[in-house]
């Protein structure tokens, strides 16, 4: 298959790399001269704008840092200029109102789309391992499966368009505030003289045990190789958890949903991105 793959950075890169790997045809671009040259070498045709990246394109996949900047790409760069019907995915993590409004728009000029943000990170998006929350319609998503399962260890229908943002940002905002509670309680642990791998050994098999206790611990040299062990660098940036707790927020103020621990996760992302945003998220407990 044809695929223009639009935006190359961190997570893009492998991501357009692994459908090489699967077989298609990757048509690449980016404004960023750097990760061209990197999609060249995995095996893209790169381009110099994104309009010639979508000409003859039988499905568009876009990684773009925020909304404004999706609606811009597929407003002046998809639109009319990929094929009509092909099918669109956008995988950016924006906000839901912005999503339903692309897929909206794209639907009126005879497109199909999902959104379809990921979980997972820089080595999974190397790896194929991404976890993939869909928003869209049924056929949508039935012509979205294959390109994402090359992509991915997961993909999983969330339902109506935009309720793949919705997953994405209730799943990370719950991730924020397991990870500040983690740090908390190893950081309490060690004050009140208890071995820091004792404490995993006794909580990875209580009721305390999470996701960021057993598979991302923050604490170096305790379970599995995690960023704490590289001085917490590479991972999930604390700077991309503080946008997606900003979207749950506002996405929670549109919904009148309460969300008082989200809220004060929010703030203390907000205050550790401040000075250590290219920091991994796992980082937050050098602050306790």
């Amino acid at each position: 298959m044809k695929i223009a793959f639009i935006g190359l950075g961190n997570m893009g890169g492998g991501m357009a790399a692994n459908l090489v790997k699967a077989g298609h045809e990757v048509r690449a671009f980016d404004l960023s001269e750097a990760a061209l040259a990197a999609a060249r070498e995995a095996g893209c045709a790169t381009f110099g704008t994104a309009k010639e990246a979508c000409a003859g394109a039988e499905a568009v996949v876009s990684m773009l840092p925020n909304g404004a900047i999706v609606k811009a790409v597929y407003w002046d760069d998809v639109i009319g200029h990929a094929p009509e019907g092909a099918i669109l995915l956008d995988c950016s993590t924006i906000d839901v109102a912005t999503a339903r409004e692309v897929i909206s728009v794209t639907e009126q000029h005879g497109y199909q789309m999902v959104d379809a943000p990921v979980s997972g990170g820089i080595a999974a998006a190397n790896g194929g391992t991404l976890t993939f929350m869909v928003g869209g319609s049924d056929e949508a998503f039935a012509r979205a499966q294959p390109i994402l399962a090359a992509m991915g260890k997961a993909v999983i229908h969330a339902g109506a368009a935009g309720n793949g943002q919705a997953a994405k940002i209730c799943n990370n905002m719950l991730l924020a505030i397991h990870m500040i509670g983690t740090c908390e309680a190893f950081a309490m642990a060690e004050k009140l003289g208890l071995d820091a791998q004792t404490f995993y050994d006794i909580s990875s098999v209580s009721s305390g045990q999470c996701w960021s206790m057993t598979s991302y611990c923050p604490v170096p040299g305790v379970g599995p190789v995690t960023p704490a062990d590289n001085g917490y660098q590479g991972g999930f940036a604390a700077g991309l958890m503080l946008k997606d707790l900003k979207l749950a927020m506002e996405a929670a103020a549109g919904a009148g949903a309460t969300v008082e621990l989200g809220e004060h996760a929010r703030a203390i992302y907000e205050a550790f991105a401040a000075e250590n945003a290219a920091t991994d998220f796992s980082g937050i407990i050098r602050t306790l």
